[in-house]
């Protein structure tokens, strides 16, 4: 078997995996802005970047310098070797992207791709030279010049973009206000005028530049080509720009009372997908054809591979443009399809978010020193500043209220001035860059500008601030793990291929599909489970009949989760099954963090009430505390449960099993009743059900009776055993009492006569 066209084959179906992978993370880089904003809908966002990323493949020159001779000096190298480098960077560039997209943390497919590339090429550089195949010495193999200066581009463009951001988007927060709708709709119109120019001259300086017709020479244009054009004549193409779309944005705005800033956010999404289509396919693709070329050459040469010298590749080879067609259809298809994207693109959002929400990552000691030195520091500031300018500038700053959505999700974390910044700035940067060939990654510069417009916005407030940093700082640490990751790995790859050849190829492609295979099944599993119909509804109602009714589905699901994770914790104690106890502990989790989720929302529903409310409050208060009663017992019982099976105590005696399962069926009872009262809303079945509660206390007080007497008649020789029945037990009364206080609260406030008051329309916004 040919092993270089194992290899060929390999990568053709890796390029595949990678163009998918890539771009279900750089996906944030241009559908950040849009679908965070809700300016439009999320149909017509992904049809807009669809045709972006399109459009940026087919016109792209595909040269693939990077992969090429960007990180080595390739005539140092043989066909046998770089093969060997192409192959593993493929390969660990796979499983690093697909490992960031499962745990939805935005990273760079442009530092991966370097430093595979260096690791790999660093790896087989000191392999020849150990081997002695080799007199140059280290630094000769390395592109050290490109790759430094690649490396501190990146680092650079990480900190120039949150301050670059944080000062654009706090001066046009001045200037605007979050009132931007009562604006003058001239100041509209300006605004876009400026922020539609800034994008125009990135779409030429940075979108158009590797295209086929960049280099031609027009006669409009002097005679000159249009890149040139473009880098010389700079002012004049900005002033131009400015004077057309302003022009245009006044007569939309007063003619067909068109929102600008949703016209910024449609181009500007545009713009930022041709681009990533257009120069960022390179990341993707560049390593399989520059492969496939080094093999064409090679076959048609007659040497050895061990003998065929690299050099060729210091050359320019375009990209035929069927494949670059081929590649913007996946990227494409990807872009649609792919529900790890949408992980992704949730953890930028949620950390830009405006208002309130679920903050997925905890503080740590680091976050909360930065946020206490800038907290401090803020405070200063304000020490020296005249009061009067800190109100008004306090004023301006003031957010709109926020509507309540029944959804989180359906809420806009930003508004449209935020995020037409976070496009126009973010262009700019890029734009900038380009034009002075500062290499950047715009993973990192779209993020950190997004980050820093929500420092500026004040969208990190007390209450949030030390979790977004943390959160921040967490993607940022990402990155470094990024680059390590991928300069460590793909070198222990390349080593393991160059040495081991077809048998270790082989197993590293099954080893690959592998772990890709699992991935993507444990991410099926979360992504289905998140879709079921589980979580606890958020409560609209404005009077106390409203909610009890409305609310009924929440005690209904409660005492069902309370159920299937009580019988789960018995079964597995019986059956001293780990696994069925973990999965109890997590759906008690899940189940916490969703009552969590009404708690968070409780000073949201308070204020929105009217001041003849304060029953509404009161109840739904006494309410999610009862909902938490009910799952810190359940957290005890698995918890205890799970930590007996794991430390491989002694099995619980069949007498234990037996009165644990009859307390189970008992509470089954209760639930099932429960249940179908608050199914069918009939709170009157309630009396029914209220005086079971002492005969099941009685039950379990005689079940602890019957333990007390087997270990005092030293029939029950385990502490261990001992100890975890009686709690269980207790815990089980704990969780018995909840339950009875839970439906003797709907029993007590529950009127037939009263006909329940729902929010009005003008108050909620689903």
């Amino acid at each position: 078997m040919d092993f270089y066209l194992v290899i060929i084959i390999a990568l053709a179906v890796l390029a595949t995996a990678d163009l998918v992978v890539g771009v279900s993370n750089d996906a944030v880089n241009f559908l950040n802005s849009a679908i965070g904003s809700k300016a439009i809908s999320f149909r017509t966002v992904m049809i807009i970047a669809s045709l972006g990323v399109a459009a940026g493949a087919i016109f792209s020159s595909g040269l693939m310098e990077v992969a090429r001779k960007g990180i080595f000096n390739p005539d140092l190298f043989y066909f046998d070797e770089i093969m060997v480098i192409f192959m593993a960077v493929m390969l660990t560039d796979i499983l690093l992207l697909d490992f960031f997209n499962t745990l939805g943390m935005p990273t760079s497919t442009t530092v991966s791709i370097v430093f595979e590339l260096l690791g790999a090429a660093v790896a087989i550089s000191l392999v020849k030279i150990y081997w002695g195949n080799a007199d140059e010495s280290l630094y000769e193999f390395i592109n050290v010049s490109k790759a430094s200066q690649i490396i501190l581009g990146i680092l650079l463009s990480v900190f120039i973009a949150f301050t670059v951001g944080a000062v654009v988007q706090y001066i046009s927060r001045l200037i605007l206000t979050f009132h931007f709708k009562d604006n003058p709709k001239w100041m509209g119109a300006v605004f876009g005028g400026i922020a539609l120019t800034a994008i125009t001259y990135f779409i030429l300086a940075k979108g158009i530049k590797g295209t086929p017709f960049a280099d031609n020479t027009y006669e409009f244009l002097g005679g000159i080509s249009l890149k040139d054009f473009v880098t010389t004549q700079a002012q004049r193409v900005l002033g131009v720009s400015w004077l057309i779309w302003t022009s245009l944005s006044l007569f939309a705005t007063y003619i067909f009372r068109t929102d600008v800033y949703k016209l910024v956010i449609i181009v500007g999404t545009f713009s930022l997908a041709l681009a990533f289509a257009g120069n960022d396919l390179v990341n993707f693709i560049g390593v399989p054809i520059a492969a496939w070329q080094s093999y064409e050459a090679w076959k048609v040469s007659g040497v050895t591979a061990e003998l065929f010298n690299m050099s060729f590749l210091s050359a320019k080879v375009a990209t035929p443009t069927a494949l670059l067609i081929i590649a913007g259809l996946v990227m494409v298809v990807t872009l649609w399809f792919s529900s790890k994207a949408q992980e992704v693109l949730k953890t930028s959002i949620e950390l830009s978010r405006q208002d309130r929400t679920n903050e997925r990552f905890e503080s740590n000691a680091f976050s909360r020193s930065l946020v206490r030195a800038f907290v401090g520091s803020v405070r200063v500031v304000e020490a020296v500043t005249p009061s009067i300018f800190t109100k008004k500038v306090k004023a301006r700053f003031t957010p709109v209220k926020a509507k309540r959505y029944v959804k989180s999700e359906d809420a806009p974390a930003f508004d449209n001035i935020r995020a037409s910044i976070n496009l126009t700035v973010a262009a700019v940067l890029i734009s900038i860059a380009t034009s002075y060939k500062l290499p950047l990654s715009t993973t990192y510069v779209t993020f950190m500008v997004a980050m820093g417009t929500s420092l500026a916005d004040r969208a990190w407030g007390a209450d949030s601030a030390v979790y977004r940093v943390a959160g921040v700082l967490n993607v940022i640490a990402g990155w470094f793990l990024t680059a390590f990751t991928a300069f460590t790995a793909c070198g222990i790859v390349a080593v393991i291929i160059y040495t081991g050849k077809l048998p270790a190829l082989l197993g590293l492609l099954v080893f690959t599909a592998f772990l890709l295979l699992r991935n993507y099944r444990k991410h099926k599993g979360n992504v289905e489970e998140s879709k079921r119909e589980r979580d606890l509804q958020m409560i609209e109602s404005s009077s106390v009949q409203g909610i009890i009714v409305e609310s009924a589905y929440n005690v209904s699901m409660m005492v069902s989760k309370c159920n299937e994770i009580y019988l789960a914790s018995v079964n597995g104690l019986a059956k001293l099954n780990a696994e069925e106890l973990r999965i109890a502990k997590k759906d008690v989790v899940r189940l916490s963090k969703e009552i969590e989720k009404l708690r968070n929302e409780l000073f949201y529903f308070i204020q929105e009430k009217d001041e003849e409310s304060v029953a509404v409050s009161h109840f739904y208060i006494n309410l999610i505390s009862i909902l938490e009663d009910m799952a810190q017992s359940l957290e005890y019982i698995t918890k205890a449960s799970h930590k007996h099976v794991s430390n491989n105590h002694r099995q619980l005696k069949y007498s234990q099993i037996k009165e644990l399962k009859e307390t189970q069926l008992d509470l089954d009872e209760l639930f099932a009743e429960i249940r179908f009262a608050f199914d069918m809303t009939d709170f009157n079945a309630v009396s029914e059900i209220l005086p079971k509660k002492e005969i099941l206390f009685s039950n379990i007080d005689e079940k602890i009776n019957q333990q007390v007497l087997r270990t005092r008649s030293k029939e029950e020789k385990s502490p261990k055993n001992t100890t975890l029945f009686f709690s269980l037990m207790i815990e089980t009364k704990d969780l018995i009492v909840a339950t009875f206080n839970l439906i003797e609260l709907y029993y007590q406030k529950f009127d037939p006569k009263v006909a329940p008051r729902r929010v009005s329309e003008d108050q909620k916004d689903r």
